[in-house]
C-alpha cells in the first residue's frame, strides 16, 4: 500500500479537546465529557452535574473505553459527594452502568474508599468529597503515565517481533486517547511507531457496536497523520491471506487471571487468523484491566447490546427518507432478531503478548500474569 498520506512529526494530538476534565464554576462542580457518540461528525461536549447523568452517558457509550470508563467512575462518586448526593447509591450505580470492564468498578471502588475513609468518625464530609476527587485525579495521572510506559514497551516488543521496522499494524476497536488519562493503550503503541518513523499502514477495523473503528480510531489516525486504512471487520482475512499484517495490536475491557481477554466483539476472530498466519496478536492495557478475581474466559459477563443497532442505521442529521434525526431507520425486516454481544473474549494460547505499564507476559499463562501483577508491587512509573 502506498503511504503518501503519512504526516511526520508530533506536534497533532488526537483531540483538541480534553475527553473528559473537573470544571468547578460558581453553580457548582461539574463533569465535562467529549461525547464520542457524535465524533467524528462533530466536537461537542457533555456536562455532567450527578452520577444519573455520567451513569446514561456510560450506558450509551458517550464517554467509554476500559481505562477511562475507571477515571469517570472515579470522578462520579466525587461529584456526587461534592454536590451532596447518596455517595453510596452513586457508586453502587456507576459501578454497575457496564458490567465487562473491570476497570469501572475498580474506579469507582477507589473513590468511594477514599471517600469512607475521609469521612472517618467525625462524618467531616467537606474532607470525604476532597479526599475523593483527589483520588479520581490520582487515577487520572497514574492512567496517564501508564500509557506512555506500554507505549514504550510495546513498541520495543514490535522492534523484537517484527525486525526491521515500517510495520502494517492492525487493530480493533478504539484504544487511542478517546480511553485514556493519556494516548491510549494499543493505539499508544502506533503511534509511538509513527513517531518514531516505522509505521508503515495502520489497518482500522471499523467494529461494531457502534463503527468505533470506522468512527473513532480512524478520526484519531487521522488527527495525528498516520497512514492508515478502514477496512470492513470481514477483510481482515484477505488482509492476512495477502500478508500485508506484521502485527495485531488490541486493547482489551478485561483479563483475567488465566490469561484470557475480553475486548470488543470481533477481537477473538482475528486472534485466530493472526494465529493461523503466524503474525503476532499483542494486548494492551494498564494494570487495572488485569482482574485476577475472574478465574477464566468463561466467567466473563460479556454485555449484550440493544438489536436496535444491527437493525437500524441512525439518522446523524436531518431526515432520511421521512424518519427524524437521532432516530433511525430500518435495515432488516421488521421484526428481525439480532445477536449483539459488545464484547467477545480470546483464550491465552491466541494472545502472543500482554503489554502493561508494568512489563510485557510472553507467553501469556496464569503464573505469568500472577507474577507480573505481584513485581507490579515494586514497579514505580517513573
Amino acid at each position: 500500500m502506498a503511504d503518501q498520506y503519512a504526516q511526520t512529526g508530533d506536534d497533532k494530538r488526537p483531540t483538541d479537546l480534553p475527553v473528559l476534565r473537573w470544571e468547578e464554576p460558581a453553580e457548582g462542580p461539574v463533569l465535562v465529557l467529549l461525547d464520542q457518540t457524535r465524533l467524528p461528525r462533530e466536537e461537542v461536549e457533555l456536562v455532567c452535574t450527578d452520577a444519573r447523568g455520567l451513569v446514561e452517558a456510560i450506558r450509551t457509550l458517550a464517554v467509554r473505553g476500559a481505562p477511562l470508563l475507571g477515571i469517570a467512575g472515579a470522578y462520579g462518586v466525587a461529584l456526587a459527594a461534592a454536590r451532596g448526593f447518596d455517595v453510596d447509591e452513586a457508586a453502587d450505580a456507576l459501578a454497575g452502568a457496564r458490567p465487562t470492564a473491570v476497570n469501572l468498578a475498580r474506579g469507582v471502588r477507589r473513590a468511594h474508599d477514599a471517600y469512607r475513609a475521609g469521612l472517618g468518625q467525625e462524618g467531616d464530609l467537606e474532607r470525604a468529597a476532597r479526599d475523593a476527587l483527589a483520588a479520581a485525579r490520582a487515577l487520572h495521572q497514574e492512567d496517564a503515565e501508564a500509557s506512555a510506559a506500554m507505549a514504550g514497551h510495546g513498541l520495543a516488543l514490535l522492534d523484537e517481533l517484527v525486525p526491521g521496522g515500517r510495520y502494517r499494524i492492525l487493530t480493533h476497536c478504539n484504544s487511542g486517547a478517546l480511553v485514556s488519562g493519556g494516548e491510549g493503550t494499543a493505539f499508544a503503541v502506533a503511534l509511538a511507531a509513527h513517531r518514531a518513523g516505522q509505521l508503515r499502514r495502520l489497518w482500522v477495523g471499523e467494529t461494531r457496536p457502534l463503527l468505533q473503528g470506522a468512527r473513532l480510531t480512524a478520526y484519531e489516525a487521522a488527527r495525528t497523520g498516520m497512514a492508515y486504512t478502514l477496512l470492513t471487520d470481514n477483510a481482515a482475512g484477505s488482509l492476512f491471506a495477502a500478508g500485508e499484517v506484521d502485527a495485531v495490536l488490541v486493547g482489551a475491557d478485561r483479563i483475567v487471571a488465566d490469561g484470557s481477554v475480553a475486548n470488543k466483539v470481533g477481537t477473538y476472530p482475528l486472534a485466530v487468523l493472526a494465529k493461523y498466519h503466524h503474525v503476532p496478536f499483542i494486548v494492551v492495557a494498564p494494570g487495572t484491566t488485569v482482574d485476577p478475581d475472574t478465574p477464566d474466559g468463561a466467567s466473563v459477563e460479556v454485555e449484550q447490546r440493544a438489536g436496535q443497532e444491527v437493525t437500524e442505521a441512525m439518522v446523524p442529521q436531518g431526515t432520511v427518507a421521512g424518519f427524524e434525526a437521532g432516530g433511525g431507520y430500518p435495515v432488516a425486516p421488521l421484526g428481525t432478531q439480532a445477536y449483539n454481544p459488545a464484547f467477545d473474549v480470546t483464550p491465552p494460547e491466541l494472545v502472543t503478548a500482554i503489554v502493561t505499564e508494568w512489563g510485557v507476559v510472553s507467553p501469556v499463562t496464569a503464573e505469568g500474569l500472577g507474577e507480573l501483577c505481584a513485581r507490579s508491587r515494586q514497579v514505580t512509573i517513573k
